[in-house]
């Protein structure tokens, strides 16, 4: 089969500058054994970890007037991973392993054996446990182990979701329904102990993108506020303390999109279409895999990276694959990276109103900030 000419795929710096290199530096830095600083991190013993979803690298770049505070911090891009999605940069965040080893491979997944997707998200089938699902144990579980006093700050709703049941155990999840609210339960959450580490998810940008768009003034504002978030709680640290903030990925706003569920080449032989927008597994029906490869090859042309589940493999795009999570994966992947969301009408009517989405290895979706202050 000939492909068309494409970009070379960038992949995610798994080792050397990942979102995924982040947690084994944090917990470096506060003298945890065995752990290992990637990224180079300052020994301290309290550390808060800022997560600000949607605030990619280039975006954070493109706006300094609306992001003063977090344009005047030290630091540079670091790499997402992939898909670049949240789920699966919560889980990097929560084990401190790849995509591939903890097994939160995108915003809906093949649940194998089963002939079914598990929206990762909604995780609407309690039939999933999500201690199996997300096997890797927490870096919160091995911080705590070593003496350290952990902390999840984030809204109530999130608390005992399935997702937050693979993603934040081991830590105390402290509920935080505002943003003063927020600021003061990390602030009494970093002063616990003799040494703490506090992780903190804030979602409102991220929500902004999609509903209007990076380009909107909706999101602009918000940009605004997350900037003013991230000043209080550096004003807020208590002595000996370290701040990073960093993102799950970036966003665009992809202005061509081809229907999955209305284009017949993209729905002979397809028994489940998983992923996102912006990366698709696609799931053949049983001996239709290289008709299905050919076919979302030929109509995407070189508007994406189309490959096998196998070459996104051998080409180190999920980090390492742990046991039992290569069935999760679509046979056929599908990720654009021009101005293009693969969407799906009738199955996914909620994902085709967005205007921001993210999941792609290009740089806009998959360079995320990792900036640091510090209170002696």
């Amino acid at each position: 089969m000939t492909r068309p000419a494409t970009l070379a795929v960038p992949v995610p710096r798994y080792g050397a500058g990942a979102l995924a290199d982040l947690p084994g530096s944090v917990l470096a830095s506060l003298g945890v054994p065995g752990a290992v600083d990637v990224l180079r991190l300052p020994a301290v013993p309290r550390v808060c970890v800022l997560l600000l979803d949607g605030l990619g690298w280039e975006q954070l770049r493109a706006h300094p007037d609306e992001a003063p505070y977090l344009t005047a911090m030290t630091g540079g891009p670091i790499t997402a991973g992939f898909p670049a999605t949240t789920v699966s940069s919560l889980g990097s965040l929560a084990t401190g392993v790849p995509p591939g080893e903890h097994g939160l491979l995108g915003v809906q997944v093949a649940i194998p054996g089963t002939g079914r997707l598990l929206n990762c998200l909604r995780w609407q089938d309690e039939s999933v446990d999500p201690e199996t699902f997300q096997p890797v144990p927490t870096v919160y579980a091995r911080a705590a182990a070593d003496g350290v006093k952990v902390a999840y700050v984030a809204r109530g709703l999130y608390r005992g979701s399935s997702l937050s049941r693979a993603t934040t155990r081991g830590a105390d999840y402290l509920a935080s329904d505002g943003p003063g609210q927020l600021v003061g339960r990390t602030r009494t959450a970093l002063r616990r102990g003799d040494r703490s580490y506090v992780t903190v998810y804030h979602a409102d940008l991220d929500a902004a993108g999609h509903q209007f768009g990076t380009g909107s003034a909706e999101w602009r504002f918000q940009l605004r506020f997350v900037d003013g978030l991230a000043q209080q709680i550096a004003a807020a640290l208590p002595p000996g303390s370290a701040l990073h903030v960093t993102a799950d990925h970036g966003m665009v706003d992809p202005s061509e999109r081809v229907d999955a569920d209305t284009v017949p080449e993209l729905r002979d032989g397809v028994a489940l279409l998983g992923g996102d927008a912006r990366c698709r597994y696609v799931y053949s029906e049983a001996g239709a895999h290289d008709d299905v490869l050919a076919a979302w090859t030929g109509m995407l042309g070189d508007r994406a990276w189309v490959v096998s589940r196998a070459e996104a493999v051998d080409g180190g795009w999920f980090g390492p694959i742990g046991p039992g999570m290569l069935e999760r994966i679509g046979d056929v992947i599908a990720v654009p990276h021009a101005d293009l969301a693969i969407v799906a009408s009738e199955r996914e009517p909620w994902l085709n109103e967005m205007v921001g989405m993210h999941g792609s290895l290009v740089a806009a979706e998959q360079l995320v900030p990792l900036l640091s202050t510090s209170r002696p």
